[in-house]
């Protein structure tokens, strides 16, 4: 074990200098190393694989770290810190050569947001995130092209929500997750399990694994785009809608899995990547997270309340333009508009309180008008359609949770 410890030690790669995140590379390699042998078991043991799982974790519990870390690397006795900054990140990270149109996503979040992190930009750098729990493994936050992710390290890190009533069945019977999660080159699996593996005392449902372009549940899987490079590292977007016993899939634009009668009851969220292995390039992000509840047809919606209330089209941070996800529910509008040919609309954006006022009320007429723009693109008469822009002057609530943030900020089609 020794002679182990000693050879990682001297072969940190080259990658943890890219990275945006300062490592404390002594202590971290010689708890890898420790966590690898305990990998082996678990393969050797795969029934109870649960247990060790449970008592390795408890070995990286939530410790306090030092928030200002250092990349070191040590070759020939010779110790070098390393600057991090924007130019020195992996570029695999910003890389994904294949050209998706979106134009057949027909995912729609729920809407209402009961769980969001993305993670905030006010959490610090090297630290656990703070609105999850840890079930095992290592995870930390820390920062990649400007923005702040959550970094699985080492092991099998699982992590689930961080909720007071996370014991009990908080998923109702309509809901959807959706998720950001980077797979490094050559990374292995991700699992979702929709319940609580730490809090809940069973749930026994068939985990959703996915790979670099297949999606299982159980016995069933599809994949698409095998022409995808398995040395190419790549953001992937992740959505899930439960519908009272329907379950569906989606792998960025596509939907790979549609279980017709999902025999399990989903009860609450673990997220758990196979193997991270930071010694060897193997780390895993993941940011954006969202649990949604609900889900009513738009149609209804007109009726009964003469709007449709959109917190899934999203927008670059501090900017207007959109995000691919976004066209599941504009692709809804359209289809909606497109049979329903005496429907007008305004189109009206809301933002959260963060920020400036005066800004707020720039961006979400720019938002509005960028979508509106986009429904005429896709061939909505420019006369049914108008935008306009409130900032933040009306909230749908407080802005005092990330949750009641993410639905203030939306979109919303008003009936004219």
């Amino acid at each position: 074990m020794k002679k182990l410890i000693i050879l990682i030690y001297l072969f940190v790669p080259a990658f943890l200098m890219q990275a945006q995140i300062k490592v404390d590379v002594g202590k971290k390699v010689e708890k890898t190393a420790n966590r690898k042998a305990n990998q082996k078991t678990d393969q050797a043991i795969n029934k109870t694989f649960d247990k060790l799982e449970e008592g390795v974790g408890s070995l990286f519990g939530k410790k306090k770290k030092n928030t200002s870390k250092s990349i070191t690397s040590e070759q020939n006795n010779n110790t070098q810190e390393v600057s991090t900054n924007e130019s020195t990140v992996d570029e695999n990270i910003k890389a994904d050569k294949v050209t998706m149109s979106w134009s057949k996503f027909d995912f729609v979040p729920g809407d209402e947001v009961i769980f969001s992190d993305a993670p905030d930009m006010d959490e610090e750098n090297g630290e656990f995130p703070t609105r999850w729990d840890l079930k095992a493994g290592q995870v930390e936050v820390v920062e990649v092209n400007g923005e702040k992710v959550i970094a699985f390290f080492d092991g099998m890190p699982e992590i689930t929500p961080y909720l007071k009533n996370a014991e009990t069945d908080y998923l109702p019977e309509t809901f959807t997750v959706e998720f950001d999660v980077y797979r490094p080159s050559h990374g292995n699996r991700f699992f979702v399990y929709l319940w609580d593996r730490k809090r809940q005392k069973s749930g026994g449902n068939a985990e959703i694994e996915i790979n670099l372009n297949r999606v299982s549940v159980g016995e069933i899987s599809a994949e698409y785009a095998p022409e995808r490079d398995n040395e190419q590292g790549r953001w992937m977007h992740i959505s899930i809608a439960y519908t009272k016993g329907k379950l569906k899939v989606y792998l960025d634009d596509t939907r790979l899995i549609n279980i017709p009668h999902y025999e399990f009851n989903p009860s609450g969220l673990s997220i758990q990547c196979y193997f991270a292995n930071v010694n060897e390039k193997q780390i895993w992000y993941l940011k954006n997270v969202r649990i949604a509840k609900g889900g009513v047809k738009y149609y209804d919606r007109i009726l009964s309340d003469g709007k449709i209330v959109c917190n899934g089209i999203r927008f670059d941070v501090n900017k207007a333009s959109l995000k691919p996800e976004s066209m599941g529910q504009i692709n809804e509008i359209y289809q909606l508009m497109n049979k329903n040919t005496d429907l007008k609309f305004s189109v009206e954006g809301h933002t959260d309180s963060d920020g400036n006022d005066q800004q707020n009320q720039t961006l979400s007429e720019q938002r509005a008008k960028e979508v509106m723009n986009t429904l005429i693109q896709m061939g909505i008469d420019a006369s049914r359609l108008q935008s306009k822009g409130f900032g933040e002057t009306v909230p749908l609530n407080n802005n005092a949770t990330p949750e009641e943030k993410a639905n203030n900020r939306r979109v919303e089609f008003v009936k004219i």
